[in-house]
């Protein structure tokens, strides 16, 4: 991957994912499918500037949907990233 804008597509704000940053200094991201973990990790740490302890990554299967008669589709498939941020450092979202 060479652009850092490619490795992290968007932030994931859940519930879950607000709980996480306010109990546990994590954070949620839908990154790339083909991005690496040590990828996100140096993304994160240029395009936020902060330490990263750690990054856990988890693929999900796009979910098949029906809208009304028409034909049957498919989400895509993606990708989460969550990553853990040194004591004291915060990224702020909103």
């Amino acid at each position: 991957m060479k652009n850092l804008f490619d490795v992290i597509k968007t932030i994931h704000l859940t519930e879950k994912a607000t709980v996480l940053g306010e109990n546990n200094n994590e954070y949620v991201f839908k990154v790339d499918s083909r991005a690496t973990r040590p990828e996100i990790r140096e993304a994160v740490k240029q395009l936020f500037g902060k330490t990263v302890l750690a990054v856990r990554t988890c693929n999900y299967a796009g979910k098949n949907r029906h809208r009304g008669n028409s034909k049957p589709g498919r989400d895509s498939h993606w990708k989460k990233a969550v990553v853990k941020l040194k004591a004291g450092e915060r990224i702020d979202l909103v």
